[in-house]
């Protein structure tokens, strides 16, 4: 169970780093940089979180604390990426660390206790911990594409189309998989 558990974690982050690229793909390089007001991050902030989140929690997962020493959260919050490629290293690394670690863990490995900020949790709790974190994070970055692009192009089922998505659905033959392997098996494709 805990390995069909780790399979699908993976998976359900590959797929929220999939809509996070795809909505980059829909903005100018300036639009990753845009604020609707002081107090609200830009996609670029977003990304500059989410890498140093990932960095810190994930690096050494099991014989360090997940809040790092080196982390500077404050200044995550600060823009300072300008250009596209800026912010899509800083994604990369982050997911990069993320999965590279999750993909070497053993499935006894989710039983044991990690801290972050001093507080003990499993790492099953980690991860799902993080499973909440990271896509409230990639909403943020969708609903603000969806607000600047000029022609969004759905990330899910486009709006007006959910009959025809489900008639396409029901006329399979029912299979066992995880719902992101169509998504993640076309992007694999390209």
């Amino acid at each position: 169970m805990n390995d069909e558990y780790l399979k699908s974690a993976i998976k359900q982050f590959a797929y929220y780093k999939l809509l996070g690229e795809k909505a980059f793909e829909q903005l100018t390089d300036e639009q990753l940089s845009w604020q609707a007001n002081e107090e609200s991050n830009s996609i670029a902030v977003i990304v500059k979180h989410l890498s140093g989140n990932m960095l810190s929690r994930w690096t050494d997962l099991l014989s360090t604390d997940g809040e790092k020493p080196w982390r500077d959260r404050d200044a995550e919050f600060e823009n300072g990426l300008a250009t596209r490629s800026q912010v899509m290293a800083y994604w990369d690394k982050g997911w990069e660390m993320l999965l590279n670690t999750l993909q070497a863990l053993r499935p006894e490995d989710l039983a044991k206790v990690i801290y972050i900020r001093n507080q003990g949790h499993t790492v099953l709790e980690a991860i799902n911990r993080q499973l909440a974190h990271y896509p409230y994070h990639v909403g943020q970055i969708v609903l603000i594409g969806k607000m600047l692009a000029e022609h969004w192009a759905s990330l899910s089922i486009p709006k007006g189309r959910s009959t025809e998505y489900n008639t396409e659905k029901f006329d399979q033959p029912q299979t066992r998989q995880h719902f992101t392997d169509e998504i993640l098996d076309q992007k694999a494709k390209k």
